[in-house]
């Protein structure tokens, strides 16, 4: 009996354990971007971003890199704490990163600039030559 009990506190305390994470993922704009005028094909070139953190409860993740065909969407993607108190200290950053040049055809970057009033994404569009 006393194990029936305990296996059913047990159960009653995970199941009311709350597992909503305290944070959430959230894409930031890039503020700027530069690209080289050209890639070399099969070669490893870098791409350099800016982007500004609006506070303390934000963090850089991840960056956000979206094949579409010869199309590369480029964002940040931060995670914010949602239960904290935060300083509204804006922190910019830099990020730097490699693309491998592996197809022939011109690549076109689209740099997300964030959202207009009708809620479209906003973006900055760059294309780099690939030479042979």
């Amino acid at each position: 009996m006393k194990k029936t009990i305990l296996v059913f506190l047990i159960i009653l305390y995970v199941s009311c354990s709350i597992d909503d994470p305290d944070y959430r993922y959230k894409l930031l704009p890039i503020q700027e971007s530069e690209t080289p005028q050209s890639f070399k094909f099969g070669e490893v070139d870098t791409i350099k971003v800016k982007y500004t953190l609006p506070n303390t409860c934000f963090s850089f993740h991840s960056l956000y890199y979206e094949y579409r065909d010869t199309t590369r969407i480029v964002a940040i993607r931060t995670l914010e704490k949602l239960e904290e108190t935060c300083q509204e200290i804006s922190v910019e950053r830099e990020l730097k990163f490699p693309v491998k040049v592996s197809q022939k055809e011109d690549y076109i970057f689209k740099f997300w600039k964030g959202k207009d009033s009708d809620g479209k994404d906003i973006f900055e569009e760059k294309i780099v030559l690939v030479e042979e």
